[in-house]
């Protein structure tokens, strides 16, 4: 019985298909967790995101910044345009209402007393613990899995508020929650987002830093497993694991073993630029 961590797929089902192999994953027996943006971008969106929610559970995936689009735009919360055009034929699937009510019923941080360790998909605030960061994902996830979860999504847009104060309410409230598990890279000094700053943070100078970097995070030793930075890369420390190795820019699709005492790490290269797209 083994636990893989597997960064973003973004409808990279061949690359996909090719770790679980190197893995030798068994659903019966294994887990995975998957750091969320399973669509977007790639060629196979529907075929990952069906596949994925047919493991049932043996999967544990956050929700990421794309599949919450991919929410939004089900919902026509935001115009289509064709910078998503790869999620066209996903939105006009005959089951897209079965797999949006099941997206929308996954959560947006996951957490392993057995590991003592946290998923999400960019990060965690400062000043949230582990437990914190669980209880600030399930007021967002309450409201997704509720009658009214397509106001959420048409609100959860943009960059303000920058910072967290627990006197925060309503849309607001949320949105920094959406945007601290899902989009966040960088903060400012005083811990306030930063949502321009996307690059590595050996380049973003002293008014930007990464959200791991504040010595006095209130996570302690709690191991933070998250995806998103692509332009960070691969980190495997004990208390952090970067998973996001641009598999959709051609680069690598990795996995972590998470249950050994010294973690292990299994790559197989990223999505082919000469690719096909997903069949109906």
């Amino acid at each position: 019985m083994a636990t893989y961590a597997i960064g973003d797929l973004q409808g990279c089902y061949d690359p996909f298909m090719r770790l679980l192999d190197r893995i030798r994953f068994d659903p019966d027996k294994d887990t995975l967790w998957l750091t969320g943006d399973l669509v977007n971008r790639g060629p196979k969106s529907l075929k990952t995101l069906r596949f994925v929610k047919s493991l049932g559970d043996s999967v544990v995936t956050v929700l990421g910044n794309h599949d919450l689009h991919l929410l939004a735009l089900s919902q026509d919360a935001v115009p289509f345009t064709s910078r998503f055009e790869s999620l066209e034929r996903t939105l006009d699937a005959p089951d897209i209402d079965e797999l949006v009510d099941w997206l929308r019923h996954r959560p947006l941080a996951h957490y392993s007393e057995e590991f003592d360790t946290l998923m999400v998909h960019a990060g965690t605030h400062p000043t949230w613990s582990a437990r914190k960061t669980l209880k600030r994902a399930a007021e967002v996830e309450d409201v997704l899995r509720g009658p009214k979860f397509a106001n959420l999504l048409a609100r959860m847009y943009g960059n303000r508020p920058t910072a967290w104060t627990g006197d925060l309410r309503g849309y607001s409230r949320l949105r920094f929650i959406i945007n601290c598990l899902t989009r966040m890279r960088m903060l400012t000094p005083d811990m306030r987002l930063n949502m321009r700053a996307t690059g590595a943070p050996w380049r973003a100078g002293k008014k930007r830093i990464a959200w791991f970097d504040f010595p006095e995070h209130a996570w302690g030793n709690t191991r933070i497993v998250f995806g998103h930075w692509s332009q960070l890369g691969l980190i495997v420390l004990p208390g952090l694991v970067s998973l996001d190795t641009g598999c959709i820019w051609g680069r690598q699709l990795t996995a972590v073993r998470l249950d050994r005492r010294v973690a292990r790490v299994y790559q197989v290269p990223g999505q082919d630029s000469n690719h096909s797209p997903d069949s109906a």
